[in-house]
């Protein structure tokens, strides 16, 4: 963590769940998939103010394991902003030298699709400004399992004895791998939960939960999460 001008410890990594999408279309009388659209309006200018703001590390959750389940009308216009995205971003951001990587199983979308994710990540693995991590069909539990199977392979071929696996082994095989776990974890929306997002990272991540819908949500309200964290006393499970 380093200092900004005003003095506060800006976090290496923050995670932010973008949640109230939906609900701020509803509450304009609008379809739900408009409320995406608004979002993802967001989501840029927000990444590059974060990145302006010295974070190292910044996790988006753009679209859970769980999402699937939503109406497929929903599911559809999300898949094409999604897709929209990944051709502007092969020219986005490239201003900012934000390097951008997707965490999660993108084997769930279709080749097209992960050809683009593929070509977006190649255009800006070399970088060296905020790496920005987006998950899509990314789900913690899910995560841990990915990990888990890995582990279970290194086992059955003798690479790795169970009575040395140490919580480092699984971390190392996690999408985050190499990465410090996220200092601070935003939610806007209003609701106070993970939601399935970075459970094994998470296990000291400050939490912060705005009323904010996130297609509402402007640099400030990033400001007072700051600020809040500032506040915050991390002991990491000691006095």
């Amino acid at each position: 963590m380093k200092n900004n001008n005003a003095g506060l410890y800006i976090p290496e990594h923050v995670g932010i769940i973008m949640d109230g999408n939906g609900r701020w279309a509803k509450k304009r009388g609008l379809p739900r998939p408009v409320g995406h659209t608004y979002g993802a309006q967001t989501f840029r200018s927000i990444t590059r103010y974060i990145s302006k703001q010295g974070v190292r590390i910044l996790t988006l959750y753009a679209f859970s394991t769980e999402n699937w389940k939503r109406p497929a009308e929903e599911v559809g216009a999300i898949m094409k902003i999604f897709r929209q995205y990944l051709m502007d971003a092969l020219t986005d951001f490239r201003e900012d030298d934000i390097k951008v990587v997707f965490i999660g199983d993108r084997s769930a979308f279709d080749p097209k699709l992960q050809e683009l994710i593929e070509e977006t990540e190649e255009i800006a693995k070399d970088r060296q400004g905020m790496l920005l991590n987006i998950a899509m069909n990314y789900g913690g539990r899910d995560e841990i399992l990915y990990a888990v199977r890995r582990l279970c392979r290194d086992v059955k071929d003798g690479s790795l004895s169970p009575e040395d696996v140490t919580e480092q082994d699984i971390s190392s095989r996690l999408y985050t791998a190499g990465l410090p776990d996220p200092d601070l974890i935003i939610r806007t929306g209003g609701e106070h939960r993970l939601s399935n997002f970075m459970l094994f990272q998470a296990a000291y991540s400050e939490f912060y939960s705005t009323d904010t819908l996130w297609p509402d949500f402007k640099p400030e309200d990033f400001d007072k999460a700051v600020l809040e964290f500032n506040h915050r006393n991390r002991r990491f499970g000691g006095v």
